[in-house]
């Protein structure tokens, strides 16, 4: 990679944010990974002890991840790419699951991101130049039954990462949101929080659903490592996309939704333009 990048990534104990940051450290960048624990701090510390760093940080701790941010330029050098990797999944109808699940979704995936950007912006405004990674889903572009909160969510920072980009544009920061789809991380294992059933009528539904996503945990076709790659592509690139699909699933699914989409606005378009003033 040309010009050797400052990375900070969140989440970077595991799944994206860890396959990330080894793919950096292999082209020659620095990385500043967020991660949970003292044993996580320690084996991503141990991965390049010239050219990585851990950091404890928990990024629903708002208050923190300013100063956190701050210590990370003093120390480490200025951020070139802020990664927000870290998130989790929810799975459950949305009857079923617990208003305090989607509060906690929202403030992992979403709040939280925006708190780590909005610390990070005033040292890349200054400098003119950075680039803002926001890992969403493809459950970000299409409602998927049964994970509505975590598809909520990812809707939510698809649209910010959008109009962000239309903010900072004008300074040299770059925005892009990556929409994986199906890889093989954590995200349908341990890092799935699940409600439990209680409504029969939902059976026929979800049950099926719920089923498969377990038993494909493990078994998907994207590679971790091939994701980081594409996103270190995306990086380098004079004119990096403001949305990036990974994965075929993810490609498909968007390009259903899309077709649908128009179909839809196509035959209510004589309802649509009725509401104007005559």
């Amino acid at each position: 990679m040309s010009g050797k990048k400052n990375f900070l990534i969140t989440g970077a104990g595991s799944g994206f944010g860890r396959a990330l940051a080894k793919e950096a450290l292999s082209s020659g960048c620095s990385v500043i990974g967020t991660v949970r624990s003292e044993a996580a701090r320690r084996e991503f510390s141990a991965m390049d002890a010239a050219r990585t760093r851990a950091i404890l940080l928990d990024v629903t701790d708002f208050t923190a991840i300013g100063p956190t941010v701050a210590r990370a330029e003093r120390d480490g050098g200025p951020i070139d790419v802020l990664v927000n990797s870290a998130g989790y999944g929810h799975e459950g109808t949305l009857e079923e699951s617990p208003l305090e699940e989607m509060r906690r979704q929202f403030d992992v995936n979403v709040f939280g991101a925006v708190a780590m950007i909005k610390a990070v912006l005033p040292f890349m405004r200054e400098r003119r130049r950075g680039h803002i990674i926001n890992i969403t889903s493809m459950a970000g572009y299409v409602g998927l039954a049964g994970i509505p909160y975590y598809a909520g969510s990812k809707f939510a920072l698809e649209g910010i990462s959008e109009v962000l980009a239309h903010e900072v544009r004008g300074f040299g920061i770059k925005v892009t949101a990556v929409a994986p789809g199906s890889f093989r991380t954590d995200w349908a294992g341990r890092s799935m929080i699940r409600s439990p059933r209680n409504i029969a009528d939902y059976d026929l539904l979800f049950d099926p659903i719920r089923r498969a996503r377990a038993e494909k945990s493990g078994q998907q076709a994207g590679d971790p490592a091939k994701a980081a790659r594409a996103i270190l592509k995306v990086v380098e690139a004079n004119d990096p996309p403001m949305h990036l699909l990974l994965g075929s699933d993810a490609l498909k699914l968007a390009r259903d939704k899309l077709n649908s989409l128009g179909k839809e606005i196509d035959t209510w378009e004589s309802v649509t333009r009725s509401t104007e003033y005559a």
